[in-house]
């Protein structure tokens, strides 16, 4: 929904954005050329602080964004600590955060990140590989049957959980992602036309948790209101119906509060011609609120 991101973001010639999810760098690349285009001395580029948990895809994405030299600075940390990052960068206030929530493609297409169940991969799902997270190997092979239940319903509302934690436990050791997609559609019932495939909560179950992502993401909501100056954007995208229940809560708080004011009054959803070209954005929900 890139269109769509740059146009709730309205840029500002010589503002200063976050990307606070830059994953693979695309919407950080399309911000940059905004800010850079047209510029002249006195009518300087504006700045963009682009920032991701994960140690690959920053350097990545540097080789992308070099093009915009000291345009965009790189910061290596979780979205939460967005106003650590601003304020350690001595910047009092910025005119719009992006965040677009969940697993990028490119950790998707990676098979040693073991975020996907299309190839054999070790199962780990740590968007941070340095970091002391646990990984999906020791919540799959380890956790009790309960545990992987509860988990499986709390994140990706798994109707059938208890019966695919039942299958995992009995299936134990499991060997790798490919193992495991295979024992989760062995278990799951079939609910009419399926257009996921039967291992698509499961995974995303497993994800949240090695992640901690619904925390993240509760920090991020609350800290992000207060980096914004008078009249700044803040653009979110999300993938599943937590995480769009959770920014949805945290918009209209502070809506209520007279913080923000909240610009979509309906979700706005990717058109049916990004979803042909692009199926992974089919789930995709676009949330805009503006500092006031």
């Amino acid at each position: 929904m890139l269109d769509e991101v740059l146009e709730w973001l309205d840029l500002k010639p010589g503002g200063l954005y976050v990307d606070a999810t830059l994953g693979a760098g695309g919407h950080s690349a399309a911000i940059a050329e905004k800010l850079t285009s047209g510029t002249t001395p006195e009518r300087p580029s504006g700045r963009l602080i682009s920032v991701d948990r994960d140690a690959q895809a920053l350097e990545l994405a540097r080789e992308r964004l070099k093009i915009f030299g000291e345009t965009v600075t790189l910061v290596q940390a979780p979205f939460s600590r967005i106003a650590e990052v601003v304020h350690e960068l001595g910047i009092p206030g910025v005119d719009g955060v992006l965040a677009d929530l969940g697993v990028s493609s490119m950790q998707l297409d990676q098979a040693a990140r073991g975020f996907s169940f299309r190839e054999a991969g070790p199962l780990d799902m740590r968007m941070d590989a340095t970091g002391d997270e646990v990984t999906a190997d020791e919540i799959v092979n380890r956790w009790s049957e309960k545990e992987v239940a509860d988990l499986l319903y709390r994140e990706a509302e798994e109707h059938d959980s208890r019966r695919i934690a039942r299958a995992i436990v009995r299936a134990r050791p499991i060997r790798d992602t490919a193992h495991l997609a295979t024992v989760v559609a062995g278990a799951r019932k079939i609910w009419g036309r399926q257009r996921l495939h039967p291992a698509t909560k499961t995974f995303l179950a497993l994800r949240i948790a090695v992640n901690r992502e619904m925390e993240e993401l509760g920090q991020f909501l609350s800290r992000t209101p207060a980096t914004l100056n008078s009249g700044g954007r803040w653009v979110v995208l999300t993938y599943h119906s937590g995480e769009d229940r959770q920014v949805k809560q945290a918009l209209q708080q502070g809506e209520r509060a007279g913080t923000l004011r909240v610009l979509t009054k309906h979700v706005i959803q990717p058109s049916e011609r990004e979803i042909s070209a692009n199926p992974r954005s089919r789930s995709a929900k676009l949330r805009c609120a503006e500092r006031v």
